[in-house]
């Protein structure tokens, strides 16, 4: 564990995660409806559009909101921590007919070889991962050389005073929603070890679609 937390409190933060999801499970669809008519949606088909030839994983999967983006004919690894939102993308898959393989794993300690995907894909993860450097270290690990990790996440705002009320409100957003409003995802990926490839500002600076590779690995992605 990279980030000081000791064991039980990790455990404590991630348990607690994952009872936060399992309760929104059943009504996330529902919530999650408008913020993609106003551009989530189209941010999430941006983000997909960049995977090339190879292992994908995806992780965070949720309710399976990316399924409609996954590149044609392509068969898809995807986790989550919550049985729940595993349940729910379940039932997706069947309806939208995904070619996915759902996992129940926790992106902090997955149970994948080194080198193992040549592209980790994420929506809206590492605001609600309790120790998100400890997440991006293992998205490092399994990535094979010359990938790419790609994310579209929200984060806390540069603009000072908005990044503040951010700060203010984010206990209870968090205690609400189980995702953090103010994390510093753009820092916490080269905390990490990964090297920014791009990154993308969108809806003023708090969503971003940040590519990344390992260092060394800055070739161009099969």
């Amino acid at each position: 564990m990279t980030s000081g937390v000791n064991a039980r409190e990790h455990d404590t933060a991630t348990e607690t995660a994952r009872r936060r999801y399992d309760r929104v499970a059943r009504t996330y669809d529902i919530e999650q409806a408008l913020p993609e008519r106003l551009g989530f949606g189209r941010l999430r088909r941006r983000l997909w559009s960049r995977v090339g030839a190879g292992e994908i994983l995806e992780i965070g999967v949720g309710t399976g909101l990316n399924f409609r983006h996954y590149p044609p004919g392509r068969r898809v690894t995807a986790i989550d921590l919550s049985p729940e939102m595993l349940r729910r993308a379940d039932a997706r898959a069947r309806r939208e007919h995904a070619d996915v393989d759902l996992r129940l794993m926790d992106v902090q300690k997955m149970g994948f070889a080194d080198q193992s995907f040549d592209w980790v894909v994420g929506s809206f993860v590492f605001c609600s991962v309790p120790e998100p450097v400890v997440g991006l270290v293992e998205a490092l690990r399994v990535l094979k050389p010359g990938g790419r990790v790609l994310l579209l996440e929200h984060v806390r705002s540069s603009n000072p005073a908005l990044g503040r009320l951010m700060d203010l409100l984010n206990p209870i957003v968090v205690r609400i929603s189980g995702a953090n409003i103010n994390r510093r995802t753009v820092e916490n990926v080269t905390r990490a070890g990964l090297e920014i490839v791009q990154d993308e500002s969108h809806l003023g600076g708090i969503v971003r679609i940040i590519e990344a590779a390992a260092p060394g690995r800055l070739e161009s992605a099969k």
